[in-house]
């Protein structure tokens, strides 16, 4: 029996030696062997730290969802906008029918804290009548409580951000929805709409592509049959050149962050034309001089959105981009990449636009 105690004492010692060895192996292991996927590098540079626990001003979040699927959820939501000076919200379903009726009905009780935009009805829009239909159902969703439309989205295989139809095939600028952007306008209901995605997610997967680690989970270079970056872009501006009288929100700045000049031109061209920040500050904060100078051209056309959850920290990372000069810090749980951010210290002029004064322009427009 003692026999039996000691073998096992010396295989458990002998165990923990190589969990020990393994461990050290692995804490060393040399550069050559580091996957992209853990690599998560930490700054060297001893820099003062600026941070931003609140919006300057009571912001109004322009992008954002029905994240929370319970009453305790929202109300969670609402205690985490008021410790961020978020004062309103927008709330972009996706939907139409019985589901934005289901979800305005929560959403509505906590008065001004919310605004809820629905979706647009694609059902039956190979067949005819499809565009009265369409439109007879946005009538009543507005008369339901829906404020807004969105966020509609085209990755380039038509749009299929929708519940509970999606409109595969069909694109912002076809004929077939005129009438119901040219309601949406008569409604006073603004539209946010998703075209394209980041251009690294076009380009091959390759030792290249800097922004690998995001697109290649969201890889849009091996589908075939859809409409690409900048055709994807052109939509858009036909649609907005189409229906003057209807306000469009760019989501996400156009997807346009690797050349702004392609949604600035756009913003500048179209007075019914605005973009949002929302999802992209990782992309953006790359090149921290550029985006300041592009939001100051720009800021009465560009309004803040997150689109990121209602994590109290995530409401911090965009403040701390947006509102502080911080350079070269980390976000690993926040963004996919494996990038340091920097912050673009914009001036309280320009903050009160993207905050407040530009979102309020959209909604009573």
């Amino acid at each position: 029996m003692k026999k039996i105690i000691s073998l096992f004492c010396l295989l458990a010692v002998f165990s923990t030696s190589l969990v020990a060895q393994n461990n050290t192996a692995e804490e060393k292991a040399p550069a050559e062997e580091v996957l992209l996927k853990d690599y998560r590098p930490k700054s060297i540079y001893k820099l003062p730290e600026y941070k931003a626990e609140k919006a300057s001003f009571g912001a109004i979040d322009m992008h954002s969802h029905p994240y929370p699927n319970s009453e305790e959820g929202i109300k969670k939501w609402v205690e985490t906008m008021k410790e961020n000076n978020i004062k309103k919200t927008m709330v972009l379903t996706y939907s139409t029918g019985a589901e934005f009726d289901s979800l305005y009905s929560v959403y509505s009780k906590y008065g001004d804290y919310f605004e809820v935009w629905s979706g647009i009805d694609y059902t039956g829009y190979n067949e005819p009548g499809f565009s009265e239909k369409s439109v007879k159902e946005l009538e009543r969703l507005h008369a339901v409580g829906a404020t807004g439309i969105g966020e509609l989205g085209d990755k380039g295989s038509g749009l299929v951000y929708s519940h509970p139809t999606k409109g595969v095939g069909l694109h912002i600028d076809d004929e077939r929805l005129d009438p119901v952007l040219e309601k949406a306008g008569e409604l006073h209901m603004p539209i946010n709409i998703h075209v394209a995605e980041p251009y690294w997610f076009y380009m091959e997967m390759d030792s290249t592509n800097d922004g690998l680690m995001n697109a290649v989970d969201w890889r849009l270079d091996n589908k075939k049959d859809i409409l690409g970056h900048g055709e994807l872009l052109k939509t858009l501006e036909n649609a907005v050149a189409k229906h003057p009288n209807t306000t469009f929100v760019a989501a996400h700045l156009g997807n346009s962050a690797y050349d702004l000049n392609i949604i600035g031109r756009m913003l500048e061209k179209y007075p019914n034309l605005y973009a949002d920040l929302s999802a992209r500050y990782a992309e953006l904060s790359q090149i921290p001089r550029h985006v300041r100078q592009f939001i100051i051209d720009h800021q009465d056309k560009i309004v803040y959105g997150t689109d990121m959850g209602t994590d109290g920290h995530m409401y911090d990372v965009t403040f701390r981009v947006l509102q502080t000069m911080d350079e070269h810090f980390y976000e690993h749980d926040t963004f996919g990449y494996h990038w340091s951010l920097n912050g673009f210290d914009l001036s309280e002029d320009v903050l009160r636009k993207i905050y407040v004064t530009n979102p309020e322009k959209i909604l009573n427009r």
